[in-house]
């Protein structure tokens, strides 16, 4: 199987099955002398694992980070950090009745017709459980933006029909609650709203903000690695995003020049800015300086219990409800994973920027 693998300086190589004995990733690339431990990695798992509210999965997993290599004395050694996540509570006898089936919303059909083979325990590749390396790797990737002043918050913004009030914004509510809403009142009505559709075995989706903030500016490239374009790959490999959005988006499609464009000026200390930001902190692929500012469309959960139909690889139609233990909504754990897929995204193409002058490389080598 190929394209496991992202980025082309801080490079990840994810690996594992939602059912086999673990998950995790190679991270090469990452500079030497980064204090780095377990908690560090550990407490963005925790954001992603399951069995935190009604509404995730009842699987418990612990999620308990392993580093197996590039750390000696607490620091990264330049050389590939190795972490691994062991699974603990798979059961993959809730999936033995549904071996044969195309389960609707699902890759079941799409890795047949590619592989002629599949993992059915649970997506195999194809899993959420898949993002564990990801997340993993990003909890790095944060920790050197850190230290760079580069910070990402994201949060669910809508929940199904229910949108987040900007004027009632509270970054410290977005952990307050079992959906990531930094609006109270908001997530309120979005559990009223889940709590619907769990009575009715069905699912919801949800819309994932992210800001990005402290960007420098003349990051990323103007033709095919245009930052606004990677950022878009890296948060659309994300199994369930179905929809990518940079600054209006698309609302812009509805706008004039006079409405979209950002007038710039110079401030007090003589910096070029902008008084507004439709752009999203990106111009031309390149970032502005302002915020970043994203958005990624994330489908209902495919796994429910109520009655579908489908085909099976017999090629008879048949009618499924699936057992298991999923998700009812897969926005709120997604969160972190999104911030993480835009931390590596956003980590690489700095390392990359840094060959792009003659003036910079000078100074870095004859200093």
């Amino acid at each position: 199987m190929a394209g496991s693998t992202y980025g082309k300086i801080f490079q990840i190589t994810t690996w594992g099955e939602s059912h086999g004995c673990g998950i995790g990733v190679v991270i090469d690339g990452c500079p030497a002398g980064l204090p780095l431990c377990e908690e560090d990695i550990q407490s963005f798992l925790d954001r992603r694992k399951p069995g935190q509210s009604r509404y995730t999965t009842s699987r418990r997993e612990s999620d308990t980070v392993e580093i197996l290599s590039g750390i000696f004395e607490g620091k990264t050694t330049g050389t590939p950090i190795s972490l691994l996540v062991r699974n603990t509570d798979q059961r993959s006898g809730d999936y033995g009745d549904i071996a044969l089936c195309y389960r609707p919303g699902h890759a079941d059909y799409t890795y047949d017709q590619k592989y002629g083979f599949r993992d059915y325990r649970g997506g195999g590749r194809s899993s959420g459980r898949e993002t564990i390396g990801r997340v993993a790797a990003g909890a790095v990737a944060v920790n050197i933006l850190k230290r760079l002043n580069i910070s990402l918050f994201g949060y669910v913004k809508s929940v199904g029909p229910v949108t987040i009030d900007m004027s009632r914004f509270d970054a410290d509510e977005r952990d307050k609650n079992a959906l990531y809403m930094p609006d109270c009142a908001a997530a309120k009505e979005a559990q009223a709203y889940l709590d619907d559709c769990i009575r009715n075995q069905n699912s919801t989706g949800a819309v994932i903000e992210c800001r990005i903030d402290g960007m420098p500016a003349g990051i990323g490239d103007p033709v095919f690695d245009k930052l606004s374009a990677n950022l878009a790959k890296a948060i659309c490999s994300i199994g369930a995003v179905k929809g990518f959005e940079i600054g209006d988006g698309f609302v812009a499609a509805r706008a004039t020049g006079k409405e979209n464009n950002d007038a710039f000026f110079i401030d007090k200390n003589g910096c070029v800015q902008k008084k507004t930001n439709h752009s999203g902190g990106i111009l031309g692929g390149i970032s502005d300086k302002s915020p970043i500012l994203l958005r990624a469309a994330v489908k209902p959960t495919p796994s429910i219990s109520a009655a579908q139909q489908t085909v099976n690889s017999l090629g008879e139609e048949i009618e499924i409800s699936i057992r298991g233990r999923h998700d009812p909504i897969i926005a709120p754990r997604a969160v972190v994973v999104v911030e993480s897929m835009a931390a590596l995204t956003i980590l690489d193409a700095l390392l990359v920027n840094m060959s792009a002058r003659m003036d910079a490389l000078e100074q870095f080598y004859t200093r």
